[in-house]
């Protein structure tokens, strides 16, 4: 092994033995094309049902005052 592996396998060795794991973890790749659009297509469906139902409205207003105090 080279002397970086050596380096990442104590590492992740002492994070193993404190209790953890390597977990991947897949997410959108913002550089492909046509990513740019999809996000704003969502985001217009969501505005768009958030306007339609105003008991929504309502219930996210009173779960953002709840967190008053919260750190």
């Amino acid at each position: 092994m080279t002397p970086v592996a050596v380096r990442v396998q104590k590492r992740r060795d002492a994070l193993r033995r404190a209790g953890l794991r390597p977990v991947q973890i897949w997410v959108p790749d913002t550089r492909a094309r046509g990513f740019d659009e999809e996000c704003r297509r969502q985001a217009r469906l969501v505005a768009e049902a958030d306007r339609q139902d105003a008991k929504l409205a309502a219930f996210l207003d009173a779960a953002i005052a709840d967190l008053d105090g919260w750190e």
